[in-house]
């Protein structure tokens, strides 16, 4: 898909492009390791394939901002469904047919796909400096990289371990946000009785059902999900296993919306909230972005329903769902890296692209002020001046508030886990919420894939 050039001042134009010819020389000499050609650092036609932006207004938005200074480089971008993702892109990489640039997420994705990557140290020293790694938060550059290879440069980084509610609707039927089990489970009884969805969630994905299950064990005991990742405590450790009951919880009290274990959490739970069918949803940092006009307009055009109408949704923290007094934490990595395939013959013009996404301030204050990342660039903060909410006498300072509450975070969200140990958890979620495994039995078979996967544990 073409995503048009927006116009710009001819003394703009002159400046960039001057800028544009004295890093050319730089960018090109960075590529190492590739087979692909490295051709012009200032023009040319370079692919790009991701699942996110899964907006693609959102990804026009970064696109038109690069294109206005690099107007002799042309990208289009592609978006590609998360379950589709492994089965679309690697083929297409060994082909080397593939995109000249594609998304990289911490963890797995960076164990599947580090081969088909340049290694973007070099870009990132021309960029920053030999102390490059002061000036990018640490949690992108550790999930993103592999073996000493910066198998992609990140662009901002996402957080979970909050719910996303519809604040017309909590106001509608007079109820508060839930801070317990009991209190989630009464709210979604009245929403219920008024024929109002309550809680919805695509449990078919691993990484939402994670997410989940990472914030119910922070309830349970503060960080035992990371240390199980770590392989400081055990799959089946009463911690985990009482997590797993919880989660039991949420189907049987009637939390989760009924055929959840069937649903995606995109498309079908991410439409179902946007379009008002359910109050609540289980969604990071990301869902930030549609605290905006703009976002959530678009978004709702493309879910498909005529007339539906923005509204406020408003950040909360998971409940309390032990009932033990924890502050259940967030967590988090890299959203996404940029990566540059060896294969391309674009390669000095996808570099381009990279760093100035990922480097430059002008391409990190475009990432801020959409709030779907938070950037990865030190000091730079979205510009509320410049952005339109919702409703910002309710919404601005939760959002100012989440956003700063992300700089505390230390523990990940998945750059830990291995593919085996994910469908391992995929599997321990799913079997106990068809009740065709105990919560106990499940955290035994989830111990023993973590261990033939080879995890070590202490």
């Amino acid at each position: 898909m073409r995503l048009s050039i927006r116009s710009r001042t001819a003394l703009r134009s002159l400046a960039v492009l001057a800028a544009a010819s004295l890093t050319a020389v730089g960018l090109a000499a960075c590529s190492t390791g590739s087979s692909g050609s490295a051709g012009s650092a200032t023009s040319g036609t370079i692919t790009w394939e991701g699942w996110t932006p899964t907006d693609t207004a959102t990804a026009k938005l970064y696109i038109d901002a690069f294109e206005k200074q690099y107007p002799k480089i042309k990208v289009d971008y592609k978006l590609v469904n998360i379950s589709d993702w492994v089965a679309a892109l690697r083929p297409a990489l060994a082909s080397g047919k593939g995109p000249d640039v594609f998304d990289m997420q911490p963890g797995a994705y960076v164990t599947q796909f580090k081969g088909f990557a340049e290694d973007l140290t070099p870009v990132a020293k021309s960029a920053l400096g030999a102390d490059w790694k002061s000036k990018i938060a640490p949690i992108g550059i550790s999930g993103l990289t592999a073996s000493g290879k910066l198998t992609a440069m990140p662009v901002g980084s996402v957080y979970a371990g909050m719910l996303w509610i519809n604040k017309d609707l909590f106001d509608k039927y007079g109820l508060t946000p839930p801070t317990t089990l009991a209190e989630w489970v009464k709210d979604c009884q009245v929403f219920k009785s008024h024929g109002q969805g309550c809680f919805v969630q695509g449990a078919a994905q691993e990484g939402f059902d994670q997410d989940t299950l990472q914030s119910i064990a922070n309830s349970v005991q503060p960080g035992l999900w990371t240390k199980a990742s770590k392989g400081e405590a055990k799959w089946n450790d009463p911690g985990i296993v009482k997590t797993l009951s919880i989660w039991q919880q949420l189907f049987s009290d009637g939390i989760m919306q009924s055929g959840a274990v069937g649903a995606q959490q995109y498309p079908d739970a991410n439409n179902q909230f946007l379009t008002g069918k359910y109050a609540m949803v289980m969604m990071g940092t990301w869902y930030t972005q549609y605290t905006t006009k703009n976002a959530l307009t678009a978004a709702l055009g493309s879910a498909g329903t005529s007339g539906a109408k923005t509204f406020p949704m408003l950040p909360i923290a998971f409940p309390d769902v032990a009932g033990a007094g924890n502050t259940s934490e967030m967590y988090g990595d890299a959203d996404f890296g940029l990566a540059v395939s060896t294969k391309s013959q674009h390669r000095a013009a996808a570099e381009t692209f990279v760093k100035w996404m990922t480097t430059s301030k002008i391409g990190q204050q475009v990432v801020a002020d959409q709030l779907n990342d938070i950037p990865s660039l030190n000091g730079v903060t979205p510009d509320f001046t410049k952005i339109a909410l919702v409703d910002p006498t309710s919404q601005s300072q939760p959002v100012k508030d989440l956003i700063a509450k992300t700089a505390t975070v230390t523990e990940p969200r998945e750059a830990l886990l291995s593919t085996d140990v994910q469908n391992a958890i995929l599997a321990a979620a799913q079997s106990t919420a068809t009740n065709k495994a105990t919560p106990q039995a499940a955290a035994n078979t989830l111990q023993q894939a973590a261990v033939a996967a080879g995890q070590t544990f202490k």
